[in-house]
């Protein structure tokens, strides 16, 4: 499991031309999911994204988590994560899970970072075609892999 966290001011996300959700201050978490993922991937990514401190104390030293300053989180599914680019110009999206393996974990993923952030916590719908936007914050822009955890 990939995720592209950016610390944002504010994020939403539009499908069909109508807004279907956004956030204040908090993190946008692109998700993506690929074959070999499960729940222990979801555990520990969660559980990294909520104690993530990326947002600046009273010293304007980023010691903060989401959850210490009550921000939101949004999550959107994003299979061009697991893009490979080897060969050729025309990305490859191999590595990426297919839908019925891909859609149960994204739900357990957002489930799960409500419980363990206690953030509120939005995402997009999976497979649709969005439209994103963002005010990045800082920017802080972090990536995190759950296959590499050193």
């Amino acid at each position: 499991m990939r995720v592209l966290i950016q610390k944002v001011e504010t994020a939403s996300v539009e499908i069909n031309k109508r807004e279907h959700a956004s956030i204040g201050r908090g993190l946008l978490v692109f998700l993506g999911i690929e074959a070999e993922d499960g729940s222990n991937d979801i555990e520990w990514l969660t559980g990294k994204i909520s104690k993530l401190r990326v947002f600046d104390d009273s010293e304007g030293v980023m010691n903060l988590s989401v959850k210490d300053v009550e921000g939101d989180i949004m999550v959107i599914s994003q299979f061009t994560l697991h893009a490979s680019t080897k060969k050729g110009n025309r990305p490859s999206y191999i590595k990426a899970a297919r839908p019925e393996h891909a859609i149960p974990l994204y739900r357990e993923f957002v489930s799960r970072l409500g419980k363990e952030s206690g953030c509120r916590v939005c995402s997009g719908e999976f497979g649709a075609y969005m439209k994103v936007s963002l005010v990045n914050d800082g920017p802080v822009t972090i990536g995190i892999d759950s296959k590499i955890k050193e």
